[in-house]
């Protein structure tokens, strides 16, 4: 696999590297020797499907708090979407940064989303299909969300939302998530 970093710190843009004959081509997608040796978490635990009927299908911006943070190994298996990883660790020299990669059944290529960083697509195609796997298990009660909008990343989409959820669309902006992380943190060392 190539592994080729973005702007975010730990996450990476994954290509495979066929291999053809005159069947089609075999390629490798996961290898716990290669993603350990660029220091990436090789805990994988749980995979999701996400089908998505409609282009403009908004998902995110999510992720999981502490201590329930989630590495994801993105790739879309149908169709098309603009996938974003935002940075919101604090102690992160890329905090705040966003990075934007399209990834398409055609390409093939993966985006590897490190712990601490949110994460969000758009459907760029009709019925898209995105494989998810995953570091940590789901825990309803530590995931968190903040506008997709929000004009403290100025996150540039290619094209229109026409189909988001009401939890999405109703997410506060990053500054009232981190206030309330802040708070609830606060309250535990009491």
């Amino acid at each position: 696999m190539i592994f080729t970093p973005t702007s975010i710190l730990d996450a990476f843009i994954l290509d495979i590297e066929p291999r053809t004959d005159e069947r089609g081509f075999f390629a490798r997608s996961w290898c716990e020797h290669e993603f350990d040796a660029h220091g990436l978490n090789t805990r994988l635990v749980q995979c999701n499907v996400s089908w998505n009927a409609h282009k403009g299908t908004l998902r995110g911006m999510h992720y999981q708090r502490a201590p329930w943070e989630e590495a994801k190994l993105v790739r879309c298996t149908q169709g098309a979407i603009y996938d974003v990883v935002v940075d919101i660790r604090a102690d992160s020299p890329s905090f705040r940064e966003v990075c934007g990669v399209e990834l398409t059944a055609s390409n093939r290529r993966m985006l590897y989303i490190p712990e601490g960083c949110a994460h969000g697509f758009l459907t760029l195609e009709e019925n898209t299909e995105v494989l998810y796997q995953m570091s940590e298990f789901f825990h309803p009660e530590s995931a968190r969300g903040f506008r997709w909008n929000d004009p403290a990343f100025n996150i540039i989409w290619p094209s229109a939302v026409s189909v988001i959820s009401e939890r999405d669309h109703t997410y506060p902006d990053f500054e009232s998530v981190a206030l309330d992380e802040r708070a609830i943190l606060l309250q535990t060392m009491r």
